[in-house]
């Protein structure tokens, strides 16, 4: 089906015609047909360097599978294999020039693979490119297969591989937030609920609570990779098996557990499997709330950070840039702000995912591209968010420890670690009192022969006002003679 022209350029026919493909191309006819009909989203699916692995490794379990049960010669199937492993090594990358997004439920995507891989291999044999008498991307490369079982086997294996690099990410993360709780263990602050004053709190317990979210996030993001694991390797067309040896879906389950390391198994139904995509929609799902929580924290910087002046600046994150083409002197939370954009991103995404799960028809869903695409895209700017707010701004977070012992000593919601002594409506007229003379709490409540100084001091002491010293016996609550009638019950 190939004979060659020019030294530039080599002709390859399908059955829709011939074309001329560059003499250099790894890629054929197939992917050239695909650049003409997909020019959207102008990004390869090499941007996506887990998938294209996953494309590769898919291609050599299946040859080693094929030449196991006898229906590929071995030395064709060699020859794929060793192609296979090239690209898994990290080459030929550049090949992969189909666009993530595009028609035809992945085949442009699979063809690609064939193409590339079986012009590897025949050059390793010594033969032209597209010499396809010799070696086949479809006979050969492809067989036993179908885009409809490769295609998704492939995305769930790179999801699975990228997650990984995702979860060193998150977890570095985490560590830092953590060092960070350790440093900032004995700095008082105020709280805050509805952006209201609160109860006191250290700093190194709002930082560990960051910490605690990111490590929950973790665990999420660990049980549905597990979604991930069961494949429909073996279903070829639409699941009943159609052109593949009765023994094949098991031999290249083992042979592509073996080459993954991953804990993949073959679906018990490949007809639902081959049509359902929901593992997809619930992973998007605890990627959209990982990102959520990440926006949320990032929101917190942003105001804790927030002046540093004429706003609360109890914490100051590292200056990275000039904040302003106008202002002089401005710094801005850059770092928070790109992590906040990623959120929202993240969260579009999955929408799509969702839409694109749900549009499903029949025995295949025709709209995995644009599924792996949002996800692909989610797990690899999360990756690189998580990234820069660790280095470029939470290793480098400092506590503004006077102006956070100041508000502290002027805040009346320490009063509430009195009322299990003095009662909430004598607390409730003291907090009053308090904020009308601007005098200190401590100071009212001796004054008011309510509570001794030492008591007073130790209550409102830092180790009892952050909860890191418990509260083991209570005082005998004693009345608040300026209170309202009736008022003094509990």
């Amino acid at each position: 089906m190939t004979h060659h022209t020019a030294a530039s350029a080599r002709t390859e026919t399908d059955s829709l015609g011939s074309m001329e493909i560059p003499a250099d191309a790894y890629w054929g006819i197939h992917t050239a047909r695909a650049l003409e009909n997909f020019p959207i989203s102008r990004r390869p699916i090499s941007v996506y360097a887990d998938l294209v692995r996953a494309l590769a490794m898919v291609k050599q379990a299946a040859a080693r599978a094929n030449a196991e049960i006898g229906v590929l010669d071995r030395e064709k199937a060699v020859l794929i294999d060793r192609a296979s492993q090239l690209v898994i090594d990290g080459q030929f990358h550049d090949q992969f020039v189909v666009g993530v997004v595009q028609g035809g439920a992945g085949t442009s995507t699979n063809m690609n693979a064939n193409e590339v891989i079986t012009n590897i291999a025949l050059e390793l044999a010594g033969r032209p490119k597209g010499d396809y008498a010799f070696l086949s991307p479809i006979d050969d490369t492809n067989r036993s297969q179908s885009t409809n079982d490769v295609y998704p086997t492939a995305i769930k294996v790179g999801l699975s591989l990228d997650l990984q690099t995702l979860l060193e990410e998150l977890d570095l993360l985490r560590q830092s937030f953590l060092r960070k709780a350790t440093e900032f263990h004995d700095v008082l602050k105020v709280g805050r609920t509805q952006l209201q004053d609160a109860v006191p709190m250290t700093l190194g317990q709002e930082f560990h609570g960051f910490a605690t979210t990111l490590g929950q996030d973790y665990q999420r993001l660990t049980e549905n990779a597990h979604l991930l694991f069961e494949v429909n390797l073996g279903a070829t067309a639409i699941g009943t098996g159609i052109t593949a040896h009765p023994d094949y879906a098991a031999a290249v389950l083992r042979h592509l557990r073996e080459i993954t390391g991953l804990d993949l198994e073959t679906a018990s139904d490949l007809v639902e499997s081959t049509s359902d995509t929901g593992a997809f929609m619930s992973f998007s799902a605890s990627l959209k709330r990982n990102a959520i929580k990440l926006s949320k924290i990032s929101n917190d910087l942003r105001l804790l950070s927030s002046g540093p002046q004429a706003g609360l600046g109890e914490i100051s994150l590292p200056a990275r840039q000039a904040g302003s083409s106008i202002m002089p002197g401005k710094v801005n939370p850059v770092i928070p702000e790109v992590v906040n954009q990623v959120a929202f991103a993240v969260a579009g995404a999955d929408l799509t995912v969702t839409m694109a799960v749900e549009g499903g028809q029949l025995q295949l869903n025709a709209f995995e591209p644009i599924i792996a695409h949002s996800i692909f895209q989610s797990i690899t700017w999360m990756r690189r968010a998580m990234r820069t707010l660790r280095v470029n701004c939470v290793d480098g977070i400092t506590a503004n420890r006077e102006r956070l012992a100041a508000s502290v000593g002027a805040s009346v919601g320490v009063v509430t670690a009195l009322t299990p002594f003095i009662g909430y409506a004598a607390a409730a007229a003291l907090a009053k009192a308090a904020l009308v003379s601007g005098r200190n709490i401590a100071d009212l409540v001796v004054e008011g022969g309510l509570m001794s100084r030492d008591e007073v001091t130790k209550q409102l002491s830092p180790q009892r006002l952050s909860g890191l010293q418990a509260v083991t016996a209570a005082m005998p609550i004693i009345g608040f003679e300026t209170a309202p009638t009736g008022d003094t019950d509990l």
